[in-house]
């Protein structure tokens, strides 16, 4: 147990050092290309000879250079890196041992080449064959059969040919990418409309050493030479990559579950973040990645960002851009989580990039289904991932498990419930009441899980309980007057069960609601400094009210008008006993004035009104058959089809989930502590699951979700192993 621990705490302070100094690998290849570099005092002399000399003293034991301990699908990385390592020591005439020994390694290696489930470097049809025809000019005996040889080759031309065809800017800039390999065919003037501000070519050390061998750019040698007074004696394949580096970090903290451990440093990233996307800094807005990652990260924390630089990658921009060329997924997949943080109603372009990027997601044999540094099973998971949880359907607990399991982690989590309470308060013995517990635990245990937060994670699952069970209650369970006993219960409140002359039924169900409020109350105290039972007493007399009204209105066969019915149905939808009780126990204090506040009461009646929509949607079949007031059905009795009425349902739906977000992100005249904001979100998340195909309420469709998270344990004693 010692042992354990220790060992989270050193993890925790590694990460903390990653996220004050970004940590990047060296790179074989690019130091290679930085070693050829010739003096401009002297032709016959490198103009970094120390990273020939590091070339010479990080040979692999099998002979080659590259990545340690390998992926076995990185062998032509190997192979790439190797070769241009072999070059750069024959090209100053040292390293002969180190040479020969190399090109064992290609011998023995050469043929992973032809296969096919071999991971390809960015470039390397173009590089590969060219470093061969360098080796063939420096007097180099390679050992390469002539039929890879040709085929190599072959295949280069034809990329070169198909590239030529299409002159798009994508086809410029990756001819410009890949300078080292494209020998002296491009233009100086095309090259240097790639250099950025800090001197590089794509922030390439690789491709910036191959454009200074050929045009000598004085900012070329700048930028080579800051690298390595960064880094020493060898450089990384891609410097800088601070921003995306620290924000991949954040990313992976929060999809891990453990991002509460480093409130500060991610607070910091953040703030750094946000100030470099007020200046406009290249190395945010010229990669798509990193843009939509740094806007959807910011404006979810909080930020106040625009969608503006998303009009440089709309649908034909990105597809003329580098990562468009290169039929990159992962700048697809994070301009298609950027789209889902709309906040206002304008944001055309983000409904446009979240049709176009999703369409070629689910492109199964899309070409878009390559990474420039992810293997293809993790790409296919990746996207299967993204495309069925959206943000607005993705509760943490599951994106953590599933996160985890990407990973090759494990870990335990005890997040099992006590079935007890159900058994102590009678409810079982409703026979027309749905059992829910597990479900109801579920949707708190996925969203609410820090330990500090057990009071409020109990609240929600009782209350999610005792919801189910009125709401079956008033619809199937209850005569009228067992709905009226139960109704004047509650507001009388203070009386004795024992002597009321009401049903078995009314007293089980009083007695759980009773028993459930007052302990909320007093648990209330301790964070509020005042007991909430009263406020939470009228939030279930709303709702006791508001169904009674349904039940009315189907005993009457009233049809009430759509607004009539909207402006129940939110309440009736039961969310008002689950969140709002919650919030008076997760920290923040919430005055009698906060819990008035229009704020407060229109984030209730957004997260409401759309989860009762999206019930309506999906329940519609079902309602329609047992004679159920529906929305569905009233907007088609006004002259609607089902297609008109369904499509219209789900853009009110749209439209008040992204109210309801771009609320909870506001700070400016907000009054409601945004952890208590959060609550209404969590909620919105958990009704999006629930509704993503069908009613998963109350159908089955859910169970898969609710065993992984409740019930399914994963082992956490090999997690710090597998991630480090």
């Amino acid at each position: 147990m010692f042992y354990c621990l220790q060992c989270l705490v050193d993890s925790k302070d590694r990460i903390r050092k990653l996220f004050k100094k970004v940590e990047l690998s060296v790179s074989s290849y690019d130091t290679a290309w930085v070693a050829m570099v010739t003096s401009p005092a002297s032709p016959h002399s490198p103009l970094f000879p120390q990273c020939l000399n590091w070339l010479l003293a990080n040979q692999h034991s099998d002979g080659s250079w590259g990545l340690p301990d390998r992926h076995p699908l990185l062998m032509n990385d190997a192979l790439l890196s190797t070769l241009a390592c072999i070059l750069a020591l024959k090209q100053w005439g040292v390293g002969e041992d180190q040479i020969n020994r190399g090109l064992q390694f290609i011998q023995s290696n050469i043929t992973s080449i032809k296969d096919e489930k071999q991971h390809l470097p960015i470039g390397f049809g173009i590089n590969f064959p060219s470093l061969i025809e360098y080796a063939q000019n420096l007097g180099i005996n390679l050992p390469i059969g002539a039929t890879i040889l040709d085929t190599m080759i072959q295949k280069r031309e034809i990329e070169l040919q198909r590239g030529k065809q299409s002159n798009s800017e994508g086809w410029r800039a990756y001819q410009a990418y890949v300078s080292e390999g494209m020998h002296h065919s491009q233009d100086c003037k095309t090259i240097l409309k790639y250099q950025r501000k800090n001197g590089s070519l794509f922030n390439s050390p690789a491709t910036t050493a191959a454009v200074f061998q050929r045009l000598k750019n004085a900012e070329c040698l700048g930028y080579l030479q800051s690298v390595l007074e960064k880094f020493g004696n060898a450089v990384p394949t891609i410097h800088p990559l601070d921003i995306y580096a620290r924000l991949c970090m954040m990313d992976s903290l929060e999809r891990l579950g453990i991002n509460h451990h480093f409130k500060e440093e991610i607070r910091s990233v953040l703030d750094d973040t946000y100030s470099l996307w007020v200046q406009g800094v290249e190395d945010i807005f010229l990669d798509p990645t990193t843009c939509a990652m740094a806007f959807r990260i910011l404006r979810l924390n909080g930020y106040d960002v625009s969608s503006d630089p998303f009009y440089q990658y709309s649908e034909d921009k990105f597809a003329d851009s580098l990562k468009g060329y290169l039929k990159d997924v992962g700048a697809v997949i994070e301009l298609y989580r950027a789209s889902q943080a709309i906040i206002h109603p304008d944001e055309s372009i983000l409904v446009r990039q979240s049709l176009w990027t999703k369409q070629l997601l689910k492109q199964e044999s899309s070409p878009h289904r390559l990474y420039a540094d992810k293997l293809r099973s993790y790409v296919d998971q990746e996207v299967k991932d993204v495309l069925n949880y959206p943000y607005h359907a993705n509760l943490e607990r599951l994106l953590n498990r599933r996160s985890m399991e990407y990973y090759n982690v494990e870990e335990t989590r005890i997040l099992k419930s006590s079935y007890r309470w159900v058994v102590e308060n009678r409810l079982d013995q409703l026979q027309f009441a749905r059992q829910k517990l597990a479900y109801c635990y579920f949707s708190v245990a996925a969203t609410l899980f820090p330990p500090e937060l057990s009071d409020a994670r109990i609240s929600w699952a009782k209350n999610g309980v005792l919801t189910t069970v009125v709401d079956d209650f008033f619809d199937v369970g209850g005569s009228e007057k067992e709905l009226v006993d139960l109704i004047q219960l509650v507001e009388k409140w203070d009386v004795d069960i024992n002597t009321a002359c009401c049903s078995e039924t009314v007293k089980i169900i009083f007695s759980a609601i009773h028993s459930t409020v007052c302990e909320i109350g007093e648990k209330s105290v301790k964070r509020q400094g005042h007991n909430v039972k009263n406020i939470v007493i009228k939030i279930w007399l709303d709702l006791i009210q508001s169904m009674y009204k349904e039940a009315e209105w189907a005993r009457t066969k009233t049809v009430p008008t759509i607004d009539d019915y909207m402006e129940n149905a939110y309440i009736s939808f039961a969310l008002g006993p689950i969140v709002l009780p919650a919030l008076y126990l997760v920290g923040p204090k919430l005055s009698n004035e906060d819990a008035e506040t229009h704020e407060l009461n229109h984030l209730y009646k957004l997260m409401s009104t759309c989860g009762r929509l999206l019930n309506d949607i999906h329940s519609f079949k079902r309602e329609s058959e047992e004679g159920k007031l529906n929305a569905l059905s009233l907007h088609i009795a006004n002259d609607n089809t089902a297609e008109e009425a369904m499509e219209k349902l789900n853009g009110i739906a749209e439209e008040k989930r992204i109210e309801l977000l771009r609320l909870i992100l506001q700070e400016k005249g907000s009054v409601v502590p945004r952890d208590c904001k959060d609550l209404f979100w969590k909620m919105m998340k958990v009704l999006h699951l629930f509704y993503i195909k069908d009613d998963g309420f109350t159908s089955n469709e859910m169970y898969s979700s609710v065993k992984a998270v409740i019930k399914d344990p994963v082992i956490f004693d090999e997690l710090l192993e597998h991630v480090w």
